[in-house]
């Protein structure tokens, strides 16, 4: 399959998916959730989505739950608005890249604080 074919498909799931969590999803628990990358396999058969979670551990806890249970909602979603063969099976996974940049820049801050004293 041709790289470029499977980065608008991963580009298109993530819009969708997005889209889904911010819009059209009801539950109470899912809080502040942004998908922050998608991967699909070669054979379009499964789609891993990176989600950042923002708030504090109980409210990661909840919203993971609750992306946890809609998994199948957003499947079916993106069965219906993707025109694919095979709707790919969704996985959703912690992108934690944002918290470790944030420790990098508050560890450099605070190198540059005290090189100046």
């Amino acid at each position: 399959m041709g790289q470029l074919r499977l980065e608008k498909i991963q580009e298109f799931i993530k819009q969708e998916v997005s889209k889904i969590i911010l819009t059209e999803l009801k539950d109470p628990r899912i809080g502040f959730v942004t998908v922050t990358q998608v991967e699909v396999t070669g054979d379009l058969r499964s789609a891993k989505i990176y989600v950042s979670l923002m708030g504090n551990d109980e409210q990661k806890a909840a919203s993971w739950e609750g992306l946890q249970r809609a998994m199948g909602y957003i499947r079916t979603e993106i069965g219906k608005r993707i025109r694919l063969k095979f709707t790919p099976e969704i996985s959703f996974h912690v992108d934690e890249t944002l918290e470790y940049s944030a420790r990098i820049q508050e560890l450099l801050l605070k190198i540059k604080e005290e090189e100046g004293k």
